[in-house]
Formats: structure tokens, C-alpha cells, sequence
């Protein structure tokens, strides 16, 4: 599924929830999605932290590392 899909569809649900209350089957759809999202923006964050570097006045780059 395609991110545009999924957010569209959050959206959608969120729509439905403000006029009424959404049911168990769409709560859990709700859910699902969000998850779907909040993983993706995750990995986007992590690709982008693992080619980060860190330069320093001297001229020096360092690879950020992961906390423990």
C-alpha cells in the first residue's frame, strides 16, 4: 500500500470520527493504519541518521552512532 493511500485513508477515518463514533472495525483499521505510518516515518528517520556525519572545525567527519 502506498503511503498517499494510507494517509488518505487516516484522514478519512479521522473525518467519520469527528461526525460519529467509528466502529470496532474501523477503530482497528484506524490502528492498523497508524502503525503503518508511524513504522514508516521511523525507517525514514533511521535511513537518514545512518548517513549522517558530524563535521567538525578541523575538518574532521564523523559517523553518528547509535546510542545503546
Amino acid at each position: 500500500m502506498e503511503m498517499r493511500e494510507v494517509i488518505a485513508q487516516i484522514n478519512a477515518l479521522a473525518k467519520t470520527a469527528k461526525e460519529r463514533p467509528l466502529t470496532p472495525e474501523e477503530t482497528a483499521i484506524r490502528d492498523r493504519l497508524r502503525r503503518i505510518y508511524i513504522d514508516a516515518v521511523k525507517a525514514n528517520l533511521t535511513g537518514q541518521l545512518d548517513n549522517t556525519y558530524v563535521l567538525y572545525p578541523d575538518g574532521t567527519k564523523k559517523k553518528l552512532e547509535k546510542k545503546k
